[in-house]
C-alpha cells in the first residue's frame, strides 16, 4: 500500500512559479512511475507530466517548457516546478504513482493563477 500526500499549492499571479511536492509513504517508492495530473472544474482530469523510475519524462504540449517533474528516490518524493503559470493552469493537482496493476492517487492540491 503506499500514501501519497501532495504539498505546495496555492494562489500565485500569471507568470510566477509554484512547486509541487508528492511524499510517498510505503516501500519500493523507486519502481513506481510517477505522475501529476490535474482537473479543473467542468474538466476531466488530464496528464500534465510523468517521469519513470528510470528518470524518463513526459510533458503535456501545454506545459511543455514551463513544467518540470523531478523525482528523489532517496526521500520518497516527487517535484512538480512550475514556472510562467497562467490562468488556465489553474486546477486541482494530483498526484499518482503506478506499477501495473497497482496505482494509488493523493487527495489533490490547489493552484489558482490570477491574471
Amino acid at each position: 500500500q503506499v500514501q501519497l500526500v501532495e504539498s505546495g499549492g496555492g494562489l500565485v499571479q500569471a507568470g510566477g512559479s509554484l512547486r509541487l511536492s508528492c511524499a510517498a509513504s510505503g516501500s519500493f517508492f523507486s519502481i513506481y512511475t510517477m505522475e501529476w495530473y490535474r482537473q479543473a472544474p467542468g474538466n476531466e482530469r488530464e496528464l500534465v507530466a510523468s517521469i519513470t523510475h528510470g528518470g524518463s519524462t513526459v510533458y503535456a504540449d501545454s506545459v511543455k517548457g514551463r513544467f518540470t517533474i523531478s523525482r528523489d528516490n532517496t526521500k520518497n518524493t516527487v517535484y512538480l516546478q512550475m514556472n510562467s503559470l497562467k490562468p488556465e493552469d489553474t486546477a486541482v493537482y494530483y498526484c499518482h504513482a503506478r506499477t501495473p496493476p497497482q496505482n494509488y492517487w493523493g487527495q489533490g492540491t490547489q493552484v489558482t493563477v490570477s491574471s
